[in-house]
């Protein structure tokens, strides 16, 4: 029991330090997107080739004044951005990082009903930004916190409803096994298999992470910042740390719902490890889809514009929910055909 407790410490303890490096170096990939794209040259002064501008970052937010505004309701002002930012990492114990490596499953907790368990953490974060508005006792933060609760509760249902298809599929609520469902072939991966779950669920968990076109409670351009605008320091990076670190959950709870997880079904990379190498390679492997799939978040943040509201609510309750619950009965209505 003490070698287990140990064993998942010291998974629990890397993939909390993988996520962090995620978040230090995509901010920095994302301003150097953005630069690249708006014809400037971004972040490139501190260390060789700005490598080291995350650590600058950090230092900065560390150091700057930690203000807290006389106006704020403080114990609420000071809980709000714990709660945006636990979610995140809570979520990715239960996604399989890797098959095995020195004879340990790579996956901190292998949950039985680790899907319900995502959602079920996911949906907490949405109180972070909620108590953030209020506590704010702002108008702007309140509109913020008003709009962002309405647009998470609006894609959470589309995004629930689009993976039921993949587990009447499976017939399994475990991740692990959704993986080995898709380890067979390259068109065994049910993005192939289901590709309007895979569409409802990437503009979800858009919607889901606040990010452009979909980031109503912040757009700066009507509510000066949203929920966060009273916030300085380390509590404003702690609600930036909850924002990419719901993108690194969003992505790699793609990459194993729709991408084949740690798989590659070509030179024996299907199935677990039975090599130190190999288990090494799944894990790779299963960074570079995550890393992919990051990099179209960014693109499409500095290339779509942002939606209106109204636009924003009528494509989560009058399309996405309707197609995804046409997507659930034909996906029925084919495995009833097929078990005849």
């Amino acid at each position: 029991m003490s070698q287990f407790l140990l064993f998942s410490a010291i998974k629990a303890v890397a993939v909390f330090g993988a996520v962090m490096t995620m978040f230090a170096y995509g901010v920095l990939v994302e301003r150097r997107v953005a630069a690249f794209i708006q014809d400037r040259v971004g972040p490139n002064r501190v260390g060789p080739f700005g490598l080291l501008q995350p650590l600058a970052d950090g230092v900065k937010a560390i150091l700057k004044e930690d203000f807290t505004p006389m106006h704020v309701r403080k114990v609420y002002f000071w809980l709000a951005p714990a709660i945006t930012m636990v979610p995140a990492f809570l979520t990715v114990a239960v996604i399989p990082f890797g098959s095995v490596l020195g004879g340990q499953r790579m996956v901190i907790a292998d949950l039985n009903v680790g899907i319900l368990y995502s959602f079920g953490i996911v949906s907490l974060g949405v109180y972070g930004i909620v108590l953030a508005g209020y506590a704010s006792n702002s108008k702007y933060p309140f509109l913020g916190g008003i709009r962002s609760s309405a647009q998470l509760i609006s894609y959470e249902i589309s995004m629930g409803l689009s993976v039921i298809p993949l587990f009447m599929l499976v017939g399994d609520l475990n991740l692990s096994s959704v993986i080995g469902y898709q380890s067979s072939t390259l068109f065994s991966w049910l993005i192939f298999k289901q590709p309007i779950a895979f569409l409802i669920f990437v503009v979800s968990a858009f919607a889901e992470t606040n990010r452009l076109p979909f980031d109503l409670p912040e757009s700066e351009q009507e509510l000066v910042g949203g929920y966060n605008t009273e916030y300085s320091s380390m509590k404003f990076a702690l609600f930036f740390i909850g924002e990419y670190a719901n993108m690194i959950a969003a992505c790699a709870m793609m990459v194993t719902l729709f991408l084949g997880g740690w798989t590659l079904p070509w030179f024996g990379l299907n199935q677990p490890a039975d090599t130190l190498l190999k288990g090494i390679a799944h894990i790779g492997i299963f960074l570079a889809k995550l890393a992919f799939l990051l990099m179209f978040l960014i693109w499409v943040r500095w290339m779509w514009p942002r939606f209106r509201y109204d636009q924003l609510m009528d494509l989560g309750w009058r399309r996405f929910i309707p197609l995804a619950l046409a997507n659930i009965l034909a996906t029925a209505v084919f495995l009833w055909i097929r078990s005849r």
